[in-house]
């Protein structure tokens, strides 16, 4: 994350951002908990990467389908859930929506 924009960044804005964007059956079945919980496996994630190094010339190909893989893993071992794919890409999808939505990616 760019630590001029780390301030916009709100995780309680992300997460409501994210709740609006889930279908209705999924907006009750994550918690508020979940959704941050799973927001932060995706920065876990991005920083495994080295995504997070601030390297603005570096164009970042994030692997959607290996990014989810990664949350429901550590969902499950962590003992936070079952997830299943497409759910979890729905807030992933949410989450990147949301960050394009404050100018992150600019």
């Amino acid at each position: 994350m760019n630590e001029e924009l780390d301030f916009l960044y709100d995780d309680d804005e992300a997460v409501k951002f994210i709740r609006k964007q889930l279908p209705d059956g999924l907006k009750t079945k994550f918690s508020d908990d979940d959704i941050n919980y799973i927001i932060d496996l995706i920065y876990e994630f991005y920083d495994s990467k080295g995504f997070l190094e601030g390297d603005d010339e570096k164009d970042i190909d994030i692997n959607e389908d290996e990014l989810t893989a990664f949350v429901i893993k550590n969902a499950l071992s962590d003992e936070v859930g079952r997830f299943e794919a497409e759910e979890i890409s729905l807030i992933v999808q949410g989450e990147i929506e949301y960050c394009v939505s404050i100018g992150m990616f600019d």
